[in-house]
């Protein structure tokens, strides 16, 4: 991707950084727990009178990956946003380059990169998905569920199917697996349909889990460790059904060195674990080039987050349904102006402003703010 510089280097005049807790319709369990509540570090930056907004993935505790809110907070208020406040740049390449030689934080360098595009576009009365190369206007969306009796999910899964989801995700674990692919299998015999290990599963289950092959499967997602390739590799000479890699992929390098050795046949791209949209282009590009599907997954983002992810999954290469699907079906208000709601299946480019295309909703923002900080 080339670096147009388009005009003149945009100066940081200042920055606000908030926790944001926004309560779940319904908790969402999965293999490493449940959440009853999205809490996350919110990030507005500041230029020419225009705001850029982001938010970090990150989680109370690293359930998901290493990174959590409070190590992220910090690289945030004191090393991160210090280097930013007060000075030009003249594009996001210039921002992501400051930040190479601090390692790891990925979350926490995508939620600064991200507010920079978010801001640079507005700079340049663009959408965000113009300046990363994207090709839709709208997006196909697919829904994950989460784990619970095995009747009450049966039932879920014909709501959202009535719905017009193009895909539907369900959360696995040791114990809560073949049964209830086998129940909704048979309820539901032609659906696109998918699996999330979270990284429950381990060499050991493979007799379990080539079971899997018999349902038809989009793919089976992470089912081994998240820091692994290798057993990825070796689990899918094993499987007629495709590995698709997220935790593992943390860079373009892991996707390279994963493709090379076959270690899945899809990839899950997010690009808050990636370390922005720069890297997460550059995933896409290397997929493209070896022809592997990627879409754009979610970590239950508010408005701000998914605002983001849609305009990342017009690129070309997002060819299968992404979890980018509507925001009432986790909060019962967001953050933002603009509903971001799909229909049948299909979820439109936000466009109401330049950048992201979505807009704060100050007044509630304020009320689910646990701590705000100004720089």
């Amino acid at each position: 991707m080339a670096v147009p510089i388009l005009k003149p280097a945009l100066k940081i005049d200042g920055a606000e950084l908030r926790i944001v807790e926004l309560p779940l319709l319904t908790p969402f369990t999965i293999a490493t727990g449940t959440m009853t509540k999205k809490i996350f570090p919110l990030l507005v930056l500041k230029a020419e009178g225009l705001e850029g907004y982001a938010e970090a993935v990150c989680d109370p505790l690293p359930d998901y990956l290493p990174e959590t809110i409070v190590s992220s907070m910090m690289l945030l208020r004191t090393v991160f946003l210090p280097q930013l406040v007060g000075k030009a740049f003249p594009s996001p390449w210039h921002v992501e380059k400051m930040f190479r030689h601090w390692r790891d934080h990925r979350m926490a360098k995508a939620c600064v990169e991200m507010a920079f595009w978010d801001l640079w576009a507005k700079a340049l009365g663009l959408p965000l998905s113009t300046l990363l190369g994207g090709t839709r206007s709208e997006v196909e969306v697919g829904v994950s569920l989460g784990i619970k009796p095995i009747e009450q999910l049966v039932d879920d899964v014909a709501r959202h199917v009535e719905q017009g989801y193009r895909r539907i995700k369900l959360k696995v674990m040791p114990g809560h697996d073949l049964d209830v692919l086998a129940a909704v299998r048979a309820a539901f015999p032609a659906i696109h349909l998918t699996v999330d290990a979270n990284c429950s599963y381990s060499l050991a289950d493979l007799p379990l889990l080539r079971k899997m092959d018999d349902f038809g499967l989009d793919y089976i997602e992470q089912p081994l460790a998240w820091d692994d390739i290798h057993d990825h590799a070796r689990l899918q000479r094993h499987l007629a059904t495709p590995i698709c890699l997220d935790e593992c992929i943390r860079s373009a390098a892991d996707c390279r060195k994963a493709l090379a050795i076959e270690a899945g046949r899809v990839v899950n791209i997010k690009v808050g674990r990636l370390g922005g949209h720069i890297e997460a282009r550059r995933v896409h590009d290397i997929c493209q080039a070896h022809d592997v599907p990627v879409w754009c997954g979610g970590m239950l983002e508010s408005g701000i987050g998914r605002a983001h992810n849609i305009h990342l999954a017009t690129l070309e290469q997002f060819n299968r349904p992404g979890d980018t699907s509507s925001s009432s079906r986790y909060f019962e208000r967001d953050i933002i102006m603009q509903p971001l709601e799909t229909h049948n299946g299909v979820m439109p480019v936000p466009d109401a402003t330049p950048g992201i295309g979505v807009t704060l909703d100050r007044d509630y923002l304020d009320r689910v703010s646990v701590s705000v900080e100004r720089f």
